[in-house]
């Protein structure tokens, strides 16, 4: 009898994971509102009810997409920032996890910077503080420069938001077939966040 759980677990975990899957591709090409619960079904290989077994709404679809985007993007930029080293190393590095997952996961990107607005007021309220711990961990590691001596801008707030929304526009025109790697731009974006906090030589 247990064996016949974990399995009716496991293809359950599978059907969820497809309607996430098909609903980034969804939102990102036709937007929260052009996209219909028939359209993730349909993409997924699922029938129209099967979006309602596993999620109560098409809003819910997105604020799962959104959660986990955002709390990937958190733990990876909180761990670029934790290393034993400059603050100029320590910046690049998180600048160029960030501009990673952007390049490399730009249709999620797409969707969870672009798309919530469609959110309830709870879960955007939820979003809004990942985001908001996100710039706090980049707008820490410049104060940590400046007060080093290592940065001189005079604006580590606002530098840190100019980093995060360089990654964040870069999901919005980045395209696998492009000229540019993800790695190629993750090099330069993480110089161009030095020159912009004016990180010494």
């Amino acid at each position: 009898m247990s064996e016949l759980r974990t399995s009716t677990q496991a293809r359950g975990d599978r059907s969820r994971a497809r309607l996430l899957d098909a609903a980034v591709q969804a939102f990102s090409a036709k937007g929260f509102h052009g996209t219909s619960t028939r359209d993730i079904a349909t993409a997924a290989g699922l029938s129209p009810a099967a979006v309602y077994v596993h999620h109560r709404s098409k809003e819910e679809l997105l604020h799962a997409i959104a959660v986990r985007g955002h709390e990937v993007i958190l733990e990876a930029v909180t761990d670029a920032t934790r290393a034993d080293a400059t603050p100029a190393e320590r910046v690049a590095a998180a600048v160029r996890t960030y501009v990673l997952f952007h390049a490399r996961s730009h249709t999620t990107a797409r969707v969870i910077n672009y798309e919530l607005a469609a959110l309830t007021e709870e879960h955007f309220r939820e979003i809004a503080g990942l985001r908001r711990a996100i710039d706090t961990v980049m707008r820490e590691v410049v104060e940590e420069g400046v007060r080093s001596g290592d940065f001189d801008t005079p604006d580590p707030a606002k530098a840190a938001t100019a980093l995060l929304s360089l990654g964040i526009d870069l999901a919005r025109w980045y395209r696998d077939d492009g000229s540019w790697t993800p790695d190629a731009l993750a090099d330069f974006y993480a110089d161009l966040a030095l020159r912009a906090v004016g990180a010494r030589p």
